[in-house]
């Protein structure tokens, strides 16, 4: 895959594991709090929209990611411009956000045309994507974006050696967005190191680009450049890519992953997984997020569930220790809908706060120090 392939698995080995975020939802929202799509985070930075609409990103910035201009990292939030924001996400390093007014905009490592500029230069403020339309959701992977326009046209752009973009394998990479296919369905997206899966309107889950260890839930260990339905079932509200393994919720609760085990990242004691296996039976999960090698859950009675690698002490269990089963984040019962996991994680309280735990070197926990930690404390914004 590529310098890119190479630079994700030296980042990786300093914690031992190997992600690119995106969410996936089912069951009511929440009455008060952030929403999903308000926190994202990369390799070693995050974001998050507060409830006033405004951009606060902090962590590390050697590529731009944080959008402030510069690339200089920060521990501690920092508003980013004074434009006002609906949705967020992160790749490795890179970010991409629609702002209220629907246009789309990204800024941080762009050498495969992931921003969508039409250049592969990195940039450390945002710029526009898409000329003149109007966007409702965006997600980003390692090196490609996916991105849902309000007319429920799909389009990627970036990085394309595994058919990630879902356009065939005859585009290296892309540095403008591509429409995928001519459906007008599509309801959400998600991006993981090298592969994509979408939902559509009718509840159908699709993916496509690479499957070598079954990330794609196909039946398959290849890959498949344009998409291709996941099983026959109509019930999928939602669906988040790590880096090679996905989880999805279907509208009765249930939770189910597929693809790479090596962690537990799966939630079971198993080998990868090339079709959806069932995760956490018998709870009723309300939104899934999915990292490097971790995954991160809400229950309907707002408690936060995670597992997977935790070398970093990203789980939020107050341990180190790898886990092949959903562990309870806290007793608290107020974790709101958004939340993001990487090497670290954050998740939004109903009561508006931001809570960060996990690896720390760059500052992404957002507490002003550069200390790691296994258990939630808040990120500090100014008063």
């Amino acid at each position: 895959m590529g310098r890119f392939h190479d630079a994700w698995r030296r980042a990786a080995v300093i914690v031992t594991g190997l992600a690119a975020l995106s969410w996936a939802t089912v069951g009511p929202a929440y009455a008060a709090g952030p929403a999903a799509g308000t926190v994202a985070a990369g390799y070693s930075h995050t974001c998050t929209i507060r409830a006033d609409a405004t951009l606060w990103c902090w962590g590390g910035n050697e590529s731009g990611q944080l959008g402030d201009g510069t690339t200089t990292g920060r521990t501690t939030p920092e508003r980013i411009g004074a434009d006002t924001w609906t949705t967020i996400d992160a790749g490795t390093s890179y970010t991409c956000g629609v702002r209220t007014d629907r246009t789309l905009w990204c800024w941080g490592s762009n050498r495969w045309g992931q921003l969508g500029d039409g250049s592969t230069t990195n940039r450390t403020a945002p710029v526009p994507v898409g000329g003149g339309a109007t966007w409702s959701s965006v997600a980003a992977g390692d090196s490609h974006t996916c991105a849902v326009r309000t007319d429920g046209t799909l389009w990627c752009w970036g990085f394309n050696r595994l058919g990630q973009l879902g356009i065939g394998t005859s585009v290296y990479y892309a540095t403008s967005p591509v429409m995928v296919g001519t459906a007008t369905t599509w309801a959400s997206v998600t991006a993981g190191f090298a592969h994509t899966c979408a939902v559509r309107t009718d509840g159908t889950l699709w993916c496509w680009g690479d499957s070598t260890t079954g990330q794609l839930g196909l039946g398959i260990l290849s890959y498949t450049a344009t998409p291709a339905q996941v099983g026959t079932a109509t019930t999928w509200t939602g669906v988040t890519a790590g880096y090679a393994f996905t989880c999805a919720v279907r509208s009765d609760g249930t939770l189910w992953c597929w693809g790479e085990n090596g962690y537990g990242q799966l939630g079971a004691e198993t080998t990868y997984q090339t079709t959806p296996m069932q995760t956490g039976a018998g709870a009723t999960w309300t939104r899934v997020a999915a990292g490097f090698n971790t995954t991160c859950a809400t229950r309907a009675d707002g408690s936060l569930w995670c597992w997977g690698n935790n070398m970093a002490g990203q789980v939020g269990d107050g341990t180190t220790t790898n886990q092949y089963a959903p562990v309870r984040v806290g007793t608290a019962t107020t974790w709101a809908d958004g939340f993001a996991v990487t090497y670290h994680t954050c998740a939004a309280r109903t009561d508006g706060s931001l809570w960060c735990w996990g690896y720390n070197p760059a500052g992404q926990l957002g507490d002003g120090t550069a200390t790691s930690r296994p258990t939630p404390a808040p990120a500090s914004f100014p008063a």
